[in-house]
């Protein structure tokens, strides 16, 4: 048989009919505990729940992997990998990374004897100086929260592996859809769930999916099972519901990003527009290399700096002013106040996570509100 295509995949994957009734749905398994010797050795829903075993078979066949673990947010799937690692191995991290994964490694995880080194990761030669004898992991963000870097993975994986070391890639913005980090050469690939897979923003979770499942993957499986930070049945339920759209609503997304990103372009109250799928974007070559398309995120830096963001996230009526992306409504943020004090991010700089409502309506909204 073939390979199956991604929209059969994400209906089909993890789902197992309930043979009693007949049922089309799986059923939510809110129980805690479980009778010892069930045909699904089942314990403890620390452990292990049905539906959340379901959902990582669908996560590991929608990236193409061996082996998927949830956890209860995008930033434990992050923690899980990072607290894998050994004391005295070395990661490194894009200069750009979110806020919250720099927190968990400089102020948190350096504690306990993780060494760490921020590069530009669009600069290869930079990478590989600093590339050290215990460099366990390189990570890879790309497209980056908030610039919309992009990283060639594939030339990466390439200069980790000649040294040893694991490639780790952020895929949340590019979705298993648009982008196959395992193909291109990353070991691992983790995504916040709670963004374009579950789709709704009506859910919180995270996974890391494994080319191997090799000494590391049985860490962070362990990780999960011992640190507890799982995601609830129904959360899990939630997820494979919201998975079973994601192709067609990616291709919304991406759609109605680029028509936004070429108003924007052309505004004269923007200055720059970051969105990958522009010819005018840095990466733009590369994104058409390794992405399928450009994702429905873009960051644009308006004309007349703080307050001028400020004043155009205040003034959006059908964009939220909301934190979060990958739903079906559009949002926008002025993204630097929502960051650290030592943030990057510019302070005229807002983010904007483009919905499923008509172009026309959100290009007719932005233009009101840029005035």
């Amino acid at each position: 048989m073939t390979k199956r295509k991604i929209e059969t995949i994400a209906i089909q994957a993890g789902r197992n009919y309930d043979t009693e009734i007949g049922a089309v749905m799986p059923p939510i398994h809110l129980s805690t505990t479980f009778i010892r010797g069930n045909a699904g050795d089942f314990v403890y829903s620390r452990t292990g729940n049905p539906n959340r075993q379901a959902l990582e078979e669908c996560l590991t066949d929608l990236e193409g992997g061996v082996g998927a673990i949830a956890f209860s947010s995008g930033m434990a799937a992050v923690a899980g990998v990072f607290q894998s690692l050994s004391q005295g191995d070395h990661v490194i991290l894009p200069d750009d990374t979110y806020f919250g994964v720099r927190e968990l490694v400089t102020n948190l995880l350096s504690r306990w004897g993780l060494e760490h080194t921020l590069v530009d990761m669009t600069d290869l030669v930079a990478l590989k100086a600093a590339i050290r004898p215990n460099t366990r992991l390189v990570w890879v963000e790309t497209p980056s929260n908030p610039m919309l870097k992009i990283t060639d993975i594939l030339a990466v994986a390439s200069l980790a592996h000649e040294r040893g070391a694991l490639v780790g890639v952020d895929g949340t913005w590019a979705t298993p859809m648009l982008q196959p980090a395992l193909e291109l050469g990353a070991d691992l690939v983790v995504h916040s769930t709670t963004k374009y897979l579950g789709g709704h923003s009506d859910l919180t979770g995270g996974v890391v999916v494994a080319k191997e499942e090799d000494a590391f993957f049985e860490k962070m499986r362990t990780m999960q099972g011992i640190g507890g930070a799982v995601p609830s049945g129904f959360d899990c339920w939630l997820l494979l519901r919201g998975i079973r759209t994601l192709p067609y609503r990616m291709r919304a997304h991406c759609a109605n990003a680029m028509q936004v990103a070429r108003f924007l372009e052309a505004h004269p109250k923007v200055h720059t527009v970051y969105y990958p799928g522009l010819e005018s974007h840095p990466g733009h070559e590369i994104a058409k290399r390794q992405m399928k398309d450009f994702g429905g995120m873009l960051s644009v830096q308006v004309r007349g700096g703080r307050e001028a963001a400020d004043r155009v996230v205040n003034r959006t009526k059908i964009f939220a002013k909301a934190t979060s992306l990958g739903g079906v409504e559009s949002l926008i943020e002025h993204r630097a106040p929502a960051e650290d004090e030592n943030t990057k991010t510019p302070m005229d700089l807002l983010r904007i996570s483009v919905g499923l409502e008509h172009p026309d309506d959100l290009i007719e909204d932005l233009a009101q509100a840029l005035g």
